[in-house]
């Protein structure tokens, strides 16, 4: 079996978050990278896919060159091989475009049964890279998968649980398939020193618009067909305050606030 895990760099949100409001884009120099929380769930999954089905595991990302540090914990963690996609041509991509980007490599790397990704990042918390993905592939879309419950690669099939409002969907559907996963769906693993020691002597394969066969009017912020259009960075709030006295009287000061600020009605 051929896994792909698709993984990203994001900015540390923890930390303070600065944004370029002209351009409607997160200010990333100068914060912490990490990699995105959700594809450590991603990643982890797909290691224990490939403990209990066999096979190899593919890392890929798209950034700059600070992204393979994403790629070296990969490899830490005993993935087979990884590759960053890298072009200044991708720099600006929308969601459809970095999709566009990734199934080019997914088709360079040939013979993939299942790919899978966080199902989201928290910088541009969309949500749709995934099943855009699975579109431009013509695979399966497995959305917020918090189990997977069981893959036949002889017979194509795979089963899943999906996470949806109110209880769990069980769904069975063919591979190929692009399967995003939820937080908790398992524990992420940490690398050990040795392979991290290992990892950090590997060269990052790169791969550019020409090795993927990509026009690049189709990807980058020119080909971008959506923009963000305005930012607004809430107001700090404000310190709380400390209702005293009686159970009546702060039951009635409390309900006296809530209509005020309309949250419920008199």
């Amino acid at each position: 079996m051929k896994i792909v895990v698709c993984i990203k760099q994001v900015p540390d949100t923890e930390a303070e978050v600065k944004w370029d409001i002209p351009k409607g884009t997160l200010k990333r120099d100068g914060m912490n990278p990490i990699t995105n929380p959700f594809d450590e769930f991603a990643l982890e999954e797909a290691l224990l896919t490939r403990e209990k089905y066999d096979g190899e595991i593919v890392a890929i990302t798209m950034g700059p060159e600070k992204a393979s540090d994403v790629l070296r914990n990969a490899l830490a963690l005993t993935v087979n091989s990884v590759y960053r996609c890298t072009d200044e041509a991708f720099a600006g991509s929308d969601t459809y475009a970095t999709a566009s980007v990734l199934a080019a490599a997914i088709k360079k790397i040939g013979d993939v049964d299942i790919v899978f990704c966080g199902k989201q990042s928290t910088d541009g918390n969309t949500g749709v890279v995934a099943a855009e993905l699975a579109t431009l592939l013509g695979w399966s879309p497995l959305t917020y998968v918090s189990k997977v419950r069981q893959i036949d690669a002889a017979s194509k099939k795979i089963v899943v649980e999906r996470a949806v409002e109110g209880g769990t969907e069980v769904v069975e559907a063919k591979l190929p398939a692009v399967v995003s996963v939820i937080k908790g769906i398992n524990e992420p693993r940490l690398p050990n020193l040795i392979g991290i020691k290992k990892a950090a002597k590997v060269e990052i394969p790169q791969w550019n618009a020409a090795d993927l066969n990509l026009d690049k009017s189709k990807v980058g912020s020119a080909a971008a067909s959506t923009k963000v259009v305005e930012i607004a960075v809430p107001p700090p709030r404000g310190a709380g305050e400390i209702l005293k006295g009686e159970i009546d009287e702060i039951v009635n000061i409390a309900t006296d606030r809530l209509i005020d600020l309309k949250v419920i009605k008199s």
